[in-house]
């Protein structure tokens, strides 16, 4: 078997709950072309690394395969990362196995990736979570080093493709906190069809031990966590 059958794992959890609906399988794959600067997982940005689970799609479903009992209620499989579509063939693989056996499968992506590789995991995808960061190229060559107008094609071959879509924005204060930010972001994602949600996540910056542990500097160190109360008023913006 070649190599590159294996996907690159950073970790799993085997019962998430705040990753798709219900009870959830998730794989956090390794490696991310962006440097979001609220990013909670710094440690699967590298491609590479020596802590890696190394599995082909049909060994990482036989071990979900044996959680089923716990989620098949509502709940699935979902594979997060990094950016999981760095690995696309890997991901709909799985995924391809996983629909077979009557499992829900959800992507949490950036939607940071080619169309091409977008489709081959779409086509084995019953739910996307798409991490809309924020509403500008500005913005988004500024605080992600990513292209703003990728992720918009993105979200519009999910509406092509019909993939049920929910769209997840991290509220941080003094950048994306105002009522104007985010009815903007209403807008936005009210333009596709198949949006059935809008998760509205609140900046928390419990990942600054791993920043200092890499020794990577941490854009947002001083900035205050996200008010919750605050952040459930921005909510009922939506």
């Amino acid at each position: 078997m070649k190599v590159s059958e294996y996907g690159r794992i950073h970790s799993i959890q085997s019962l998430g709950a705040v990753d798709g609906p219900g009870l959830r399988y998730v794989t956090f794959m390794q490696g991310c072309p962006l440097r979001c600067m609220y990013c909670h997982n710094p440690d699967t940005w590298e491609t590479e690394s020596p802590s890696c689970i190394r599995l082909t799609p049909e060994e990482l479903a036989e071990k979900a395969l044996r959680c089923k009992p716990y989620y098949e209620n509502g709940g699935g499989v979902t594979v997060s990362g990094g950016e999981p579509l760095m690995q696309a063939a890997f991901v709909a693989q799985y995924f391809k196995h996983m629909q077979k056996a009557g499992v829900h499968t959800a992507l949490d992506t950036s939607g940071a990736a080619s169309l091409e590789a977008a489709e081959t995991v779409l086509r084995h995808t019953d739910l996307v979570l798409a991490d809309l960061k924020f509403l500008s190229e500005e913005e988004y060559e500024g605080y992600c080093g990513g292209k703003y107008q990728m992720i918009r094609q993105f979200l519009s071959l999910t509406q092509e493709m019909k993939v049920p879509l929910w769209i997840r924005h991290v509220v941080v204060p003094g950048y994306t906190d105002t009522k104007e930010y985010i009815r903007r972001l209403s807008e936005e994602a009210h333009q596709y069809s198949n949006l059935q949600k809008i998760e509205l996540l609140p900046f928390r910056n419990l990942c600054l031990e791993k920043y200092e542990t890499l020794g990577i500097p941490f854009r947002l160190k001083g900035v205050p966590q996200m008010d919750l109360d605050r952040c459930e008023a921005l909510r009922k913006e939506l």
